[in-house]
């Protein structure tokens, strides 16, 4: 899934982070597209919050799985959690093998690997983490930042799952994934990414920054964050309301039968935390702002293992041509197409296990198990 998308300048690109269609489910069948990346700011921010876990309530809901794929049980309470930095994360583990740790999109959980965790595990270890901030973990009042979740997630590695792993990310968890791998070279194996996060630099951005005046100081960056906070807080509740949640998953899930009360419930629980809205909040004004200083080139440079691409080439925000530019620029790149949408791993699940099972199937067993 991916994404809390609100208020924001027009110059930062939304191909980085995206509304619920970035971390929930796309169907495989063929659906009109809309223009990429192109949406006003008011249909980002209703997108976003939908995302962001709000109570979602409609007669429409299922709760069949898809045909013959193995589902994750789905617990209220959770899975395992992990003290990280005196925060509580939650994770679920499976399986016995060389290990693989599952990283979501924005605004979703460890619960959007559903259908790939017990298929996965009947060959490796496979983790699925929440990330700070979303899912089951805590809802953390912390300034965030993409290195928050790198740290995170090198931590992991580090603590919980003690040898060499692959990554696997969606969205926003791909960008993790890659700068994970990148702070932790010699215990990530391999990276996957589906449909992920993060943009090419631009050179010929402006870097400077013009020093900010007692006016803007003291007046106008002030107001500016009350205004943010009414505005946000106005579109939180307007869409809590059933009727309109309801309106805005249809209208990006194109198959509404992958609109299930599991995911449903997936969604709408983590936003009971008292926490949720000041989140919300923080990751729409502060981090959103400040995504464009981190760039797939810069972090591609620096990566060394084997990298695989599951992109679902109808995403109507992160189109193929992504997936393409990240195979010219890295070339230990192996690409697999598939016809879906933003989140192949939970739309057409036995394409993604299988690519992804032939993939592992690569990975050097003594790199897997090696002791370091």
């Amino acid at each position: 899934m991916s994404l809390f998308c609100a208020v924001r300048p027009s110059s930062v690109r939304t191909e980085f982070f995206n509304p619920i269609a970035k971390n929930l489910v796309f169907p495989a069948r063929a659906f009109h597209h809309r223009s990429k990346c192109e949406m006003n700011r008011r249909s980002f921010a209703f997108r976003g919050i939908v995302a962001s876990g709000v109570s979602v309530m409609g007669s429409s809901l299922t709760t069949e799985p898809v045909q013959g794929v193995e589902r994750l049980p789905f617990k209220p309470e959770g899975y395992n959690f992990w003290t990280w930095r005196g925060h509580k994360i939650h994770y679920v583990v499976q399986g016995e093998g060389s290990p693989v740790v599952l990283i979501h999109g924005f605004g979703a959980s460890s619960f959007h690997w559903r259908y790939n965790i017990p298929e996965l595990a009947k060959k490796h270890k496979v983790y699925a983490i929440d990330l700070l901030g979303f899912g089951w973990s805590e809802k953390a009042l912390i300034e965030y930042d993409a290195m928050v979740w790198r740290d995170q997630v090198v931590d992991f590695l580090k603590e919980i799952v003690k040898e060499p792993a692959v990554l696997v990310g969606n969205s926003l968890g791909g960008f993790t994934a890659l700068v994970a791998a990148v702070g932790l070279p010699e215990q990530v194996v391999g990276v996957a990414l589906l449909n992920s996060a993060g943009q090419f630099g631009n050179p010929n951005a402006e870097t400077n920054k013009s020093e900010e005046s007692v006016l803007q100081k003291f007046i106008l960056k002030p107001l500016k964050e009350v205004f943010q906070r009414v505005v946000l807080g106005f579109l939180f509740w307007q869409a809590k309301q059933p009727s309109r949640i309801e309106s805005v998953l249809k209208s990006v899930y194109i198959n509404t039968t992958n609109v299930d009360d599991y995911l449903v419930e997936s969604i709408t629980l983590p936003a009971a935390d008292p926490n949720a809205g000041e989140v919300y909040y923080r990751l729409m004004t502060r981090f959103m702002m400040n995504q464009s200083k981190y760039t797939l080139d810069s972090v591609l440079s620096k990566l060394s293992c084997p990298l695989l691409l599951v992109w679902g080439d109808l995403d109507p925000w992160v189109g193929p041509a992504k997936a393409n530019r990240i195979k010219e620029f890295y070339p230990k790149t192996s690409l697999v197409n598939l016809q879906a949408g933003h989140c192949p791993h939970d739309e057409i699940p036995e394409l993604v296990n299988g690519a992804l099972l032939d993939w592992l199937s690569t990975i050097p067993a003594e790199a897997s198990f090696q002791t370091f």
